[in-house]
């Protein structure tokens, strides 16, 4: 069984100007480890899929399994149970409380989840370790970089342990270097079993990933396999 299973699924906006088919009866898979970049021009419909397969949204058709869940079929409470259990999101503007440090930055989805403060701080350190930041624990956001509030954001991420780490456009507020600093860290992440699903409109980020999807007007026009660029190689290269 696939970790991500949508067939036909829909979204349709009724606007003003008139009814905007914004994702156009898409069936697609994603395996539990799999690491799938979803590409496409603005319109394309890729934040409307994002949206959806991250249950932030409602389709308006079709249907759509996540880790055996059939999403539509939730109400508001079981969208946001399901979101907190399954998903972690990592988005282009890092989205930190400014006045928290980064350890109670990474604690913020147990607190919700009803994990104790001891089990909260534990495993908000675990995380941070993971993406090489154990000793920024106590530093603001303020205080770090772009690349390591972004680091940060990981952590926050991964730290109730989800099926699937979704990110949007995670490189775009990041200078070249710093964003391939996070594409080596995605990349390890995935070696190490994290299914990550990737909108982006670089090419070059999307080089990163095993599959290619692209989309244009709210269809998949595109789903391959690929070799991926190896962001260390890149980095190497980089410094010679």
């Amino acid at each position: 069984m696939a970790l991500i299973e949508t067939r036909d699924l829909r979204r349709v906006y009724d606007l003003d100007a008139g009814r905007v088919v914004a994702l156009d009866s898409v069936s697609l898979d994603i395996e539990q480890g799999d690491f799938v970049a979803v590409m496409g021009p603005s319109g394309s419909g890729k934040s409307t899929f994002m949206n959806l397969i991250g249950c932030l949204d409602r389709p308006t058709g079709g249907q759509y399994r996540l880790a055996g869940t059939a999403v539509e079929s939730l109400d508001a409470a079981g969208l946001a149970r399901l979101r907190n259990r399954e998903i972690g999101f990592v988005f282009q503007q890092f989205n930190m409380l400014p006045r928290v440090d980064a350890l109670g930055n990474v604690e913020l989805p147990m607190i919700y989840a009803g994990f104790d403060r001891r089990t909260r701080r534990e495993r908000a350190l675990q995380a941070l370790g993971r993406v090489g930041l154990v000793d920024r624990a106590h530093h603001r956001p303020m205080q770090l970089s772009g690349g390591q509030q972004q680091r940060v954001a990981i952590a926050r991420a991964l730290v109730n342990s989800p099926s699937l780490l979704l990110a949007d456009e995670p490189t775009g507020a990041l200078d070249s270097r710093t964003a391939n600093e996070i594409m080596a860290l995605f990349q390890e992440l995935n070696r190490e079993g994290v299914t990550i699903v990737l909108v982006t409109h670089d090419a070059e980020v999307g080089r990163h990933a095993h599959r290619l999807v692209r989309f244009r007007d709210g269809r998949v026009i595109d789903d391959h396999r690929q070799t991926p660029v190896n962001a260390r190689d890149l980095e190497a290269e980089a410094a010679q």
